[in-house]
């Protein structure tokens, strides 16, 4: 499952609902003390609530209503589930979604007790009409009445097939959204939540200034969050040990009974062991993994340190996620991943958050308040906390709030910027970037774009902070700007001509091969992911260009249940493929010299 977006109520400072949209890869900014890391134990809350427990002071001080909301909705679905029954359903055939087809739950936690409680609802589009509507509710023998009753054709065995059949008996189920209770104790739907939470997204919360204890498993010891994934990945086995054991426990009850049977056969008519099986967060509790360090325990060690296990721990996870691919969806949430890092761990921390995003299972939250972090973030995930005239937190995101961004983190305009590089998204960045190092490396006239200060990129199809905020200030300062955009659109066409009638030295390219994946070389991709691939320099006899070609094989060799997206595609190209590119498999894909002379128009505006 995958997160979309998250409602907060009635929680410290947020008073009033709000909602805020989550990404592959969100970042939550603003300034101390605004409210970014409530977001954060929110979620927290609402998955685990572990690493940080709702509280009675949880609760809005200035409502008298002490029960806090926390709603999440998710979407990317499982296709099938076992609900009530050995049977498999759909939740749309359940009408356990809303209207645009995703999974919205409510959690409600009541803090006006000393150990608040939590009631759990599935806000759906349901049957309301008389007899219709508590369905979930029923047990199988209540089911079977009333297919009797209404002398419906079905079999009277499996609790989906019998709900499915008195739905489409009814003449009008007065479809509505309403909230469906899950965790009633002596109601069936409870053991539909047991097995809808089976599925959420595992929550990892990392967080910067919490306490240094012994029994600490977040930023000073990642392990914790690696147990919980570790645990998700064996879930079917642990699901044929608990039917082991159930099976065993059955067996157990039955011989116990037919030995009450001689002693008193009128006791007992039967003897039901009612089984429960442990959650899977009782099962990761089980394990207890402590990192030491040269003999010291990695709580003691200085903040610097335990921060640089945690750069670690993001890296390796990337490359873990990369080479096996993850089934099981889970959030990494980091409170201030910048805090006491130099700026070159800060730089691998961004790179591996980036990656971990593309995951098809994964996702990134982030808080942070350092412009120097935040301007290389993407812009689409950016939301932005304020507060309004009255003190109310406001979330707020896309490029209207970038101005207020920029202003509240103190970012300014890079002055040794000379040249703007624009392009259409953050892969062709990276791909730019690789391209232009191999060949410095061969020729140092060819200015090194992953290294000059001098050249800023503008992305056109989002793009970061800092260059939005470069783009935005020095759009009246002169720079010329150089655009290179791929073949595949024609439009481009018309703006290229456009900004080459320009006379300020700015430059249109448009790629003579199809996209800049085009470039690549088979020998760059072999080596970093094992695969051997055709690369053309315009799509395939099949109509397929370099990175569906790349997706379909990558995915095939990993084993995914489906094809991977084209994006996803183009971000594993950029990140692992075009920095093996040499001068030599430059020059074999590209014997024109069409790429250097790109980069040899960026030098010539930077004389």
């Amino acid at each position: 499952m995958k997160l979309e977006s998250l409602e907060i109520e009635n929680l410290r400072c947020y008073k009033d609902n709000v909602k805020i949209k989550i990404d592959d890869l969100t970042t939550i900014i603003g300034k101390n003390d605004i409210g970014k890391s409530t977001v954060l134990e929110a979620l927290e809350i609402f998955f685990n609530n572990d690493t940080v427990k709702i509280s009675q002071d949880d609760a809005n001080i200035f409502n008298e209503d002490k029960k806090v909301v926390i709603t999440c909705e998710f979407s990317s679905l499982p296709e099938k589930i076992i609900l009530d029954s050995d049977i498999d359903t759909t939740l749309e055939s359940e009408y356990l979604l809303t209207n645009e087809k995703t999974l919205k739950i409510k959690k409600i936690f009541d803090c006006s007790k000393t150990k608040p409680s939590c009631e759990v609802f599935i806000i759906a589009q349901h049957p309301t009409a008389n007899g219709f509507h508590n369905l979930l509710e029923l047990k199988e023998k209540d089911l079977q009445a009333i297919i009797k009753k209404q002398n419906i054709d079905c079999p009277l065995k499996g609790n989906p097939i019998m709900r499915a059949a008195i739905w489409e008996n009814a003449t009008d189920l007065e479809v509505k959204e309403v909230e469906i209770p899950v965790t009633k104790p002596k109601e069936d739907s409870k053991r539909i939540w047991e097995q809808v939470d089976k599925y959420l997204p595992l929550f990892a919360l990392f967080q910067s200034d919490r306490s240094s204890k012994d029994s600490d498993g977040e930023v000073q010891d990642p392990m914790k969050a690696a147990v919980s994934a570790a645990i998700a990945e064996v879930h079917d086995d642990i699901e044929r040990i608990q039917q082991k054991v159930q099976e065993r426990t059955e067996e157990i009850a039955n011989n116990t009974h037919e030995a009450l049977k001689t002693i008193d056969k009128n006791l007992a008519s039967q003897l039901t062991p009612e089984f429960t099986p442990p959650t899977i967060s009782k099962w990761t509790g089980l394990f207890s993994v402590n990192l030491m360090t040269d003999g010291i325990p990695l709580n003691k060690r200085g903040s610097g340190v335990r921060r640089l296990v945690l750069v670690s721990f993001f890296k390796a996870e990337a490359e873990r996620l990369l080479k096996k691919g993850n089934k099981k969806g889970i959030i990494y949430a980091v409170e201030e991943p910048e805090t006491a890092q130099h700026p070159n761990n800060q730089k691998i921390l961004q790179s591996s958050f980036s990656t971990l995003s593309s995951e098809p299972n994964c996702q990134v939250i982030l808080t942070t308040h350092s412009p120097g972090f935040a301007s290389d973030l993407p812009m689409d995930g950016i939301r932005f906390i304020s507060r309004d005239e009255r003190g109310k937190p406001v979330i707020a995101h896309g490029c209207d709030v970038l101005t207020e961004v920029a202003d509240a983190l103190g970012v300014t305009p890079d002055s040794r910027v000379k040249v703007l590089v624009c392009v259409e998204g953050p892969t062709d960045v990276s791909a730019l970037k690789a391209l232009s190092s191999a060949l410095h490396v061969e020729d140092n006239t060819i200015p090194n774009l992953d290294t000059d200060d001098r050249v800023a990129f503008i992305v056109l199809g989002g793009g970061n902070l800092k260059h939005w905020v470069n783009h935005h200030y020095l759009k009246g300062l002169g720079r010329p700007e150089i655009h290179i955009y791929d073949s595949d659109v024609s439009s481009y066409a018309n703006a290229a001509r456009d900004i080459n009638l320009r006379t300020d030295s700015s430059r249109a390219f448009i790629t003579k091969k199809y996209e800049i994946e085009s470039y690549l070389h088979p020998d760059a991709i072999k080596t970093a992911f094992g695969i051997d691939i055709d690369v053309t320099d315009q799509p395939n006899a099949d109509g397929k260009a370099t990175p569906k070609v790349f997706a379909e094989a990558y995915s095939i060799a990993q084993g995914y249940d489906g094809i991977m997206k084209d994006n996803n595609a183009k971000i594993r190209l950029a990140d692992r493929a075009f920095p093996l590119m040499t001068a030599d498999m430059i020059h074999e894909r590209d014997p024109l010299d069409e790429v250097k002379g790109w980069f040899t128009k960026i030098g010539e505006c930077l004389v």
